[in-house]
């Protein structure tokens, strides 16, 4: 075999291997050293925050007004009811985002995930046992159940959430397994090639392929942004910089933006003024605002997008500082009036 090359070798084989409903085996090879674990690692973790899954995100029992609570006549206190909702795994229908599920149960009655099945939601794991109420209790609760990916703490949810709802962690990826293991190949005379082979399991709201394609999407869209490299212009070996984006949009105030008041009230408070200001804030920037809720989050960055200057718009370097000079500039003569 050559022992010099000028490309990396491209693998050519790959195989699915059916283990069970939802589990499976993908196989990938030849690989040259080192590029397995480069594109096993990244997809391994997409797998989990990337695939779309629903979850509750939020409950109401009647009678009850905090998760340390208990309930008359049911086995289970608030905080294991909570517990066994989590198990549950939800599929909203008819390609909703969102629903708001409305149940009563009398007793005796023990309460599976079956028995929550309805014409929002089909219930994926129906033998999950979720409480047992007696022969003279009567149970009524409504869940908030959303669309979404990886993981959200209660507390950024608290705030969407009407009051006399409990906000509950938002367990949203549908993946319940994803490993790898990079083993040794032999090609031709050279034992050093690698060959991937992954474990995906699901619990049923997705199929593992679907989730591993889906992974795959997200890797290819995070890594368009680099794209952008082939529109910077080379001369004599230097990058020449352009600077000759159109401002105006960007110099006027978040006012013009038509936010809702929640929305711009948050900006103001935050001393936000003009709608470059935003531009030239990363997502995690915008979103660790005081108070900044993940409805006016998304609100903000649809509207930005609209402008096609959206959050974390990938200014060339001296763009950028101009922007921030001329934003400085209106708000040292708006102080100076």
């Amino acid at each position: 075999m050559k022992s010099i090359n000028t490309s990396a070798h491209m693998p050519t084989e790959i195989e699915v291997e059916n283990i069970s409903k939802n589990k499976i085996k993908i196989s990938a090879y030849p690989f040259e050293a080192g590029f397995a674990i480069t594109l096993a690692h990244p997809l391994r973790r997409l797998l989990f925050s990337s695939t779309v899954g629903c979850a509750p995100i939020a409950v109401r029992i009647e009678g009850v007004t905090h998760e340390f609570d208990s309930i008359r006549g049911m086995l289970e206190d608030v905080a294991l009811f909570i517990i066994n909702l989590k198990n549950i795994r939800f599929k909203l229908k008819n390609d909703a985002d969102r629903a708001v599920l409305n149940y009563s149960f009398t007793g005796p009655k023990e309460i599976r995930g079956v028995d929550l099945n309805n014409d929002d939601v089909e219930i994926v794991t129906p033998d999950n046992y979720f409480a047992t109420i007696n022969e003279d209790a009567e149970l009524n609760f409504s869940i908030i159940v959303e669309k979404g990916i990886g993981y959200v703490p209660s507390e950024n949810i608290r705030e969407d959430v009407d009051a006399g709802y409990i906000a509950l962690d938002g367990f949203f990826t549908p993946v319940k397994k994803a490993v790898y293991e990079i083993e040794k190949i032999l090609v031709e005379d050279n034992p050093n090639y690698e060959k991937i082979v992954f474990t995906v399991e699901t619990d049923g709201l997705i199929t593992p392929i679907d989730a591993f394609k889906h992974s795959m999407e997200a890797m290819y869209a995070q890594m368009s942004v680099f794209q952008g490299i082939l529109d910077i212009k080379v001369e004599t070996n230097e990058v020449e910089v352009e600077t000759s984006i159109e401002f105006g949009k960007l110099l006027q105030s978040i006012e013009d933006l038509n936010l809702s008041a929640r929305s711009y009230n948050c900006l103001d408070r935050a001393e936000i003024k003009y709608i470059g200001e935003l531009s030239l804030m990363s997502e995690v920037e915008l979103k660790n605002l005081k108070n900044l809720g993940k409805k006016s989050l998304e609100e903000i960055k649809q509207v930005m997008e609209d402008l096609e200057f959206p959050v974390g718009f990938e200014f060339l370097e001296d763009s950028a500082e101009v922007l921030k000079n001329k934003i400085q500039d209106l708000k040292s003569e708006t102080n100076e009036g």
